[in-house]
């Protein structure tokens, strides 16, 4: 992403960590396994042992269920909508694009990150002949206004503009001001109004009340944001508040998934209490 107001190059962290812990629980590719996430994964064990321990969930939980939580809703999409195009930005190594296309074949799936994240994961998926026609892989600047890495143009580039498209952001808004991210729903919103029936699948971590909890979440976020010399952002405190913002961003139907109405439904881990993240589900009008 741009470095104009945030400098968000040292995610690929994450994404690497996340990487492995999708290949750990059976829902990757080897072709995205990396010496770097299995390293990050053991090194991480100990302190997901301690926070499952604690508090009732870890960075394991959360990520498991935003993922299959997005999974499920992006299947939705496809067979009750009909939506035929999928663009996920800041994919990382999310293995969601091959087993997307591995169920729907005739499906337009177009992974966009930071230009060398792109690049590297494109090298891998060719090497595994994954890439083709209908699944590409292209770099995005989520902060740039113009351009041929700016939202806008990718969209327009890559996809039927005459189509619904879902658009998914996993794993991204958390690593910038809430300010500075809403631009980015502003714009995403306008464009996705121009194609009629298309759907934004995103999370959202909640910071909670309670004292322990909320000083744990605190030095995550120190360390994480160290790791990624960003800042993470604990954008909303409840379900109502989340609506009412993105609704000001321009969607006009706004669900928020709270993973405890998953539970028995999905096969997704359960946290002791509260789990601390939501999936949004933004629309604009069919």
């Amino acid at each position: 992403m741009s470095k104009r107001r945030t400098d968000s190059s040292g995610i690929s962290f994450t994404a690497l960590y996340t990487g492995a812990v999708w290949h750990r629980y059976g829902l990757s590719d080897d072709a995205l396994t990396t010496r770097e996430g299995q390293l990050l994964y053991h090194l991480m064990t100990p302190f997901e042992a301690a926070s499952k321990a604690a508090i009732g969930g870890n960075i394991r939980t959360f990520l498991l269920q935003r993922h299959l939580i997005i999974d499920h809703l992006i299947e939705t999409a496809i067979r009750e909508q009909g939506i035929t195009q999928v663009l996920e930005i800041a994919a990382g190594m999310s293995p969601r694009g091959i087993r997307l296309r591995e169920r729907h074949p005739t499906l337009h799936m177009v992974e966009a990150d930071l230009p060398d994240m792109a690049a590297r994961k494109a090298l891998r998926l060719m090497a595994a002949g994954r890439l083709g026609p209908h699944h590409q892989i292209t770099p995005i600047d989520i902060l740039a206004e113009q351009g041929e890495q700016a939202l806008e143009t990718v969209i327009d580039r890559v996809f039927d503009n005459d189509k619904p498209v879902v658009v998914v952001t996993e794993g991204l808004t958390s690593y910038f001001p809430l300010t500075v991210i809403s631009d980015f729903w502003r714009r995403l919103a306008k464009v996705l109004s121009r194609r009629p029936g298309s759907v934004y699948l995103s999370e959202s971590y909640y910071r909670p009340g309670q004292p322990l909890l909320n000083g744990t979440l605190n030095t995550l976020g120190h360390l994480l944001g160290a790791a990624t010399r960003s800042r993470v952002s604990f954008h909303f405190r409840s379900d109502p508040e989340a609506r009412q913002h993105f609704s000001g961003c321009g969607f006009t139907d706004v669900t928020v998934h709270d993973p405890r109405a998953w539970y028995g439904i999905l096969p997704i881990p359960e946290s002791r209490g509260e789990p601390m993240v939501r999936v949004i589900e933004a629309r604009v009008p069919a």
